[in-house]
């Protein structure tokens, strides 16, 4: 660890800082054991109350983890990278692969979903306003769980306008089949043309915690997708819940005129 003459920072944070550096660096790498905390303590020359606060600093960001009569490790983490426009590239889920799916195995990942409930609710005010319905009319929602290599990583929930599941009823089906949703609904004779998504960081709430197994300190980030038809209907909301150490945000685009 070096330090200068000037440097005002708590010892706990240089001390964090330098194993933070390491794994960065990956001279500590994803799942490996730090010595122990006297090991610590020696090497930095400071208490073992110290080492357990850098310690601490670092689980609450998120990079390390203890096990239980085990020790400390560095934290293993997936993180998929969502490809902005190009996920929603018509020719992939059009060929019968599922967007989230094809994107992970596209990164060397493997993806899967669980289905947490199929149903009629009353539309929450976020989905009525972005459907043009009232706070309260009747939407069909999916709430999934989606996985990244076996770990939760997003709760997903897709609403739909009560027409669109008159025209589609797969959606009402645990397994919409080849494709996923966007398959069925254009199977369904309506074509999909704009896609908005709306993106907002925060911290989680306690059952969002629970449910992705967030370390603590982690944020979540909050995405609003809106998908239209060609005739500017929109055809589905869906609000996702993504773990924000296991997500990045990729975009390409051309600059408009």
């Amino acid at each position: 660890m070096t330090t200068g003459p000037t440097d005002a920072r708590p010892i706990q944070v240089r001390i964090a800082d330098d194993i933070r550096a390491k794994i960065e660096t990956g001279d500590l790498a994803p799942g490996e054991q730090l010595p122990t905390y006297d090991d610590l303590a020696e090497t930095y020359m400071c208490s073992l109350t110290v080492v357990r606060r850098a310690v601490d600093l670092l689980k609450q960001q998120g990079l390390l983890i203890t096990a239980q009569g085990k020790g400390t490790f560095v934290r293993e983490r997936a993180r998929a990278r969502r490809h902005g426009m190009d996920r929603y590239s018509r020719s992939l889920w059009s060929s019968g692969t599922a967007i989230l799916i094809g994107e992970a195995a596209r990164q060397g990942h493997e993806a899967a979903q669980l289905m947490r409930f199929l149903g009629t609710v009353p539309a929450p005010a976020v989905v009525a306003e972005r459907l043009g319905i009232e706070q309260g009319d009747d939407v069909h929602v999916r709430r999934r769980t989606t996985l990244i290599d076996g770990r939760p990583n997003q709760l997903a929930d897709s609403y739909y306008p009560i027409e669109v599941v008159r025209a589609v009823p797969a959606i009402t089906e645990e397994d919409t089949g080849p494709g996923g949703g966007f398959a069925r609904i254009e199977g369904a004779g309506i074509r999909l043309d704009r896609i908005r998504e709306e993106i907002s960081v925060r911290m989680p709430k306690v059952p969002e915690t629970a449910a992705l197994k967030l370390p603590e300190g982690t944020p979540v980030a909050e995405l609003i997708r809106t998908v239209h038809d060609t005739k500017g209907n929109p055809v589905e909301v869906m609000i996702a819940v993504i773990a924000g150490d296991m997500v990045s945000f990729d975009y390409d685009f051309p600059v408009p005129d």
